[in-house]
This record gives C-alpha cells, structure tokens and sequence, in this order.
C-alpha cells in the first residue's frame, strides 16, 4: 500500500477534501464499529445497522477508500484468496437481482457480492427507530414501486417470485387517513423572499382567494396567483400543439410563468423548489411539458398544453413502510434464506435479519458487506477476472471469477477498470448522480400536525424543501401510527442548490457539500424549520424531537437526461449505452445504466447484464 498522505479528492470534477492518512480515517470508522477484526469475514449476532441514527446513507466508512481509489491509491495483492462463477461489486437492487437472475440459470454456482456499505440495499435503505416498547419504520432512499404497470415482464416476475403480491398495497396503504382527518398541504413563506416567515395552511383546500389573502405577497403578485390558479387560458394562443411541446420541452417552468404567464416575481418564487426533492434543481431548469405530472400538476399549464393521456395512471401506494429496502431484504430472503426469516411480504417488514448468516465460508453465495472493490482487471489469458477489494480498512484481498457485474455507479467504474476504451470510460463518466439528503425524524406524536390539519409543509425558502408524514402503511405486525397521539417517523428532503451553477456542475458541488457538512448542520435546520411549521401548534423540537437519522446520498439519483440541458442522442449514441457495453468478462448493471433513478431501472439492467453472460 502507498504511504500516508494526506489528500483531495476530485471525483468527477469535485474537490473534497479527505484530509487525513490511510492509516487513521480510512481505518478508524470500521475499527471503531466492527472492534478491529478485519479478516473475520463474518459478521457478529448483534450487528445490525437499520438502527442506527445519526449520519446514514454513505455513511463515514463507506466512501473513503473510494475515493482514495480516484487520487492514484493502489493496492497490490499477489494472492487469491477465492475463486468464484460471479463476483457482483454493488449489493444493491441491481447488484442482489443480478445474482438473483444468474442463479435461476446456475443455481449452485458460487457467488460473491461485494458492498461498500455496511448495510446491503444500496439506497434502498432501512431506518428503524425504537420508541418504548414501539418500533417506528422509515425509508433512508429508495421509496416506493413507482408505477408498476410501466415495468417490464421479468421485473414484474421478480417481484412476484420474491413474494410481493402489488394488490395487498390497496389495502396496506390507507390512502385517505390523513384526509379524512381534514389534513392537507401547507406552505411556510420565507422571509427573504416574502418580507416575513409565515406558515399558511389549507392550500388547494381553501378557495385560491382565501389562500392568497393570508399568504405574504404584494397586490399584483397575489392577484397574479388566483390568475393561474382560476382561469382557463391558453398562454400560447395560435400555436400548434406540436409546435407547444417542441418549445416548452425547452422552456423551463419558472420560464413560462415569467414569459408567458406574466406573473409577478412572488409567484415565481412560491414554485421556484417545488420539484427539488424530485428533480434535484430548481424549476428554472425543469421542462414546463414535465410538471403537469408532478404532484397532481402545477398551475398555468393545462390550458395551454394538453395532457397526454396515458402517464401516471398507478395511484402512489405501492410501498412499504421501509421503502423498498423491503424489496431488498425480500431479494436476499430468496438468495441467502437462513438470513431473512419468514415467508411473506408481510412478515419481511418486521423480521430481524441476521447479518452474520450473510457471509459465511461453506455457503455458496455470499454478501460481504464493508467491502470497497478497488481494481477489477480481465486476466491475461481472457479466462476470468480479478478483483481486488478492502475489507474495512484492511490491506486488501484478491479474488478472481469467470464472470463480474459492476452494480456499482457508473462513475465509479472508470477508475475500477482502467483498462477499459477511452470511449466507455467517457459513457460511464458522462452520469453524474445526483446529491440528496432524506432525513427522518422521530417525535412521540403528530398532535401539533393534526390541529394544524396539514400532513405536508412545503418551505419555500430554507434548507429543507419539506416535511411530511409517514407514507399510512400497515403490512403484517407493522400497523401505521393511526391516532395523533401515537409516535411518527417525519420525512425532510434536502437538496443543496446552487443559483449561479448550472447544469450538472450543481451536483458536483453539491457533493461536496453534503459530505463536508457536519451532523450538528443538519440537526439545527431540523430543528429550525419545524419550529417554524408546528411552532403555533405547541411543537418544541428541543423538547419533542427524539431522534434523527440523516440520510447523506452525495451520490444519489441516476442521472435522467429528461432536463433542459439533456440532448439528443441516437440510441447507439447515448453515452450510459455506449458504457455499459461488455468488457471481456466484465458486465455493467444498474440504474445508472438506464440513466433512470429507479428500481426498475435497476431490475431491468441486471437482467440484460446477467443476460449478456449466459448468451
């Protein structure tokens, strides 16, 4: 291994800086969390990392070596340890179908998953938290089966194969309790924009003109807004229909209020992050024909285009109470069954998984868990593959397999295989994920929430873009907090924003950003912001909030080319086509391969990976 040094890393155009010596932060997470013991492979009884709080997501552990890896660190192994049919970098949705896939075709060949994580899931991750004798389940990532009837035939297969039966959702999943409770979407107006921090209930429950009377905003601004709200116009007289979607699919919202709305400025600002925790920039870069299919539509739009009919027909439902971490724990109940017990999509929600059946010597498929790859070569004799890794913070091991999958980020994989074409190695690069942060937040009740009769605050300015009550599911043992007396997980997103970056120059500083800011930053604007929403309402965080895990993804959703900067390619064109393409032995599966933030996505690319190797 190098010397110590210390270093900067610019994965990806991002300067971060590390700041310290292989021998203390690179170890020191892992010998603090798992005692020191890193070639015990096997994880302990009580190892379980869903309950954890604090910093989450790519936790301190997780991401170093990585990025050592990107700064020209090597790690010379001569030995092989173990030799396996299929090494899989990435124990994420893509990484855990993969095996899935490989093994209906070999079902006793060996397998072995690496992950960089102490959790498997990727970011399909788990948060628990215990209050009392209850315990509280949330969602770190990836959330929901987003519109099933768009998925495709294997997908669908997988998730019934793995025990999910998408019908039981219409009943798990009580869409209306909130509702029914008279509860609905508020905004918190901010003070730099509007003159003064004001919390405003009832929108799109209250007449517009009410809404607007008690909103902060100017005459002109708060007639322009029961404007857009209340008439039917069409801001684009004259155009075709075709000739409104070739401009606006160029025209970005905030854009179209301005220039063809012709709205005050206020107005502007009241939807100006309206779609962060979705897109992940603000609405001046977000397509106008995009957001008549964000959150049931936003104003001035449906008069001057069109919907087409079609998209978005799936109610939001399909959804466990841990997002789609359940989706993973069910994956690795069909690979590993001994680890995850039960039977049922019901029971997988509160079973403890035990960790230590995960990665075992005399077992066939193995996760191995707190494990960076680092080099990932084909031999000299184009027979197999050779993979180097570090196992918490260790000095490294070599393995070799007939076949490997990168379920990895695409842009990681450049450096991982640097023997790869200059052309794929520009495909893979060209994805640069997205940096986002969900935070959940435990408190012993939602009383302020209901007397306020709002289940969703939307802040239009601040570090947070929202919080919002859990998602009402119950499966099996695991019942929804039904009264407002009872303990709730609360959901917060936040996307950092750069007004004078553009593109996805934000995102790498956005990194940047989210992995050089401190637990205690993202606490006190937890606290701040839900004083500022409940506060009226009796809630004190100080004293009603009881804990916190913030979920950090600097590298977050697969880059979609669906914004205004993206281009057109040809198919054979599109560089996430041109970088998936087989190397020798090496395959490449995962969201990023679909350039799309989905478990479809993932699912779809792990299959087309596995598929490339058995043809």
């Amino acid at each position: 291994m190098k010397k110590d040094i210390t270093r900067r890393d610019f994965l990806n155009g991002t300067q971060i800086a590390i700041g310290a010596t292989i021998g203390g932060s690179l170890l020191s997470p892992w010998t603090q969390a798992f005692g020191g013991t890193p070639n015990n492979f096997t994880l302990g009884k009580d190892y379980y990392p869903p309950a954890k709080t604090g910093l989450r997501g790519s936790h301190d552990g997780s991401w170093e070596t990585m990025h050592a890896r990107v700064m020209g660190d090597d790690w010379t192994v001569d030995k092989i340890d173990a030799e396996y049919d299929l090494v899989i970098i990435g124990g994420g949705i893509s990484g855990l179908s993969s095996a899935y896939f490989y093994r209906q075709k070999h079902p006793d060949a060996k397998i072995l998953i690496l992950d960089n994580h102490d959790d498997f899931g990727g970011h399909a991750k788990r948060n628990e938290f215990k209050y009392g004798d209850d315990i509280r389940i949330g969602y770190g990532g990836t959330e929901a089966i987003d519109t099933p009837s768009s998925y495709p035939k294997i997908a669908l297969e997988l998730l019934k194969d793995i025990g999910i039966d998408l019908n039981k959702f219409y009943k798990a999943f009580e869409q209306d309790l909130y509702s029914k409770r008279g509860m609905g979407f508020s905004i918190v107006f901010d003070e730099e924009q509007f003159g003064q921090t004001k919390l405003v209930t009832g929108y799109g429950q209250k007449s517009w003109q009410d809404f607007a009377a008690e909103a902060p905003l100017t005459d002109k601004a708060r007639a322009d807004f029961i404007r857009i709200q209340t008439d039917e116009v069409d801001y684009m007289p004259g155009v075709s229909t075709e000739d409104k979607f070739k401009i606006l699919s160029k025209t970005g919202y905030s854009s179209f209020l301005r220039d063809y709305c012709k709205v005050d400025e206020q107005v502007i600002n009241i939807y100006q992050n309206w779609g962060m925790s979705f897109w992940c920039v603000d609405m001046e870069e977000v397509p106008t024909t995009s957001v008549q299919y964000y959150d049931g539509g936003i104003p001035g739009v449906d008069h001057t285009l069109p919907i087409k009919s079609g998209r978005g027909d799936d109610p939001y439902i399909f959804h466990f109470p841990d997002g789609n971490a359940s989706v993973a724990r069910l994956l690795v109940r069909k690979l590993i069954p001994d680890a995850v017990p039960g039977t049922t999509m019901e029971d997988v929600v509160t079973t403890r998984i035990d960790y230590s059946k995960l990665d075992q010597a005399d077992t066939n498929i193995n996760i191995r868990l707190n494990s960076t790859a680092v080099h990932v070569v084909n031999t000299a004799d184009g027979k197999a593959v050779d993979v180097t890794y570090i196992h918490s913070g260790d000095d490294g091991h070599k393995i070799r397999a007939k076949k490997c999958i990168m379920a990895c980020y695409n842009s990681a994989i450049p450096y991982l295989c640097p023997e790869l074409p200059e052309k794929q190695k520009q495909g893979l690069a060209f994805n640069v994920k997205v940096p986002l942060v969900y935070t959940k937040v435990l408190v012993p009740d939602w009383q302020a929430f209901d007397k306020l009769e709002t289940s969703f605050f939307y802040f239009t300015g601040g570090f947070y873009k929202q919080v919002e009550l859990a998602y009402p599911i119950s499966l099996g043992d695991y019942k929804r907090s039904q009264t407002p007396d009872q303990p709730m997980v609360l959901h917060m997103c936040h996307v950092p924003l750069f007004t004078d970056l553009k593109g996805p120059d934000q995102w790498r500083a956005g990194r940047t950003e989210l992995l050089t800011t401190p637990f205690e930053v993202y606490e006190q604007h937890v606290k701040d912001q839900l004083n500022q929403a409940l506060g009226s309402a009796g809630f004190d965080a100080d004293r009603d909030i009881s804990a916190i895990t913030v979920n950090r993804w600097p590298h977050g959703y697969a880059y979609s080319n669906e914004l205004l900067w993206g281009e057109d390619f040809a198919e054979e064109d599109k560089p996430w086509v041109i970088g998936r393409k087989p190397f020798g032995n090496i395959h490449i599966a995962n969201s990023d391969a679909g350039a799309s933030a989905t478990t479809k996505s993932a699912i779809k690319e792990a299959h087309r990976a596995v598929k490339e190797i058995l043809d």
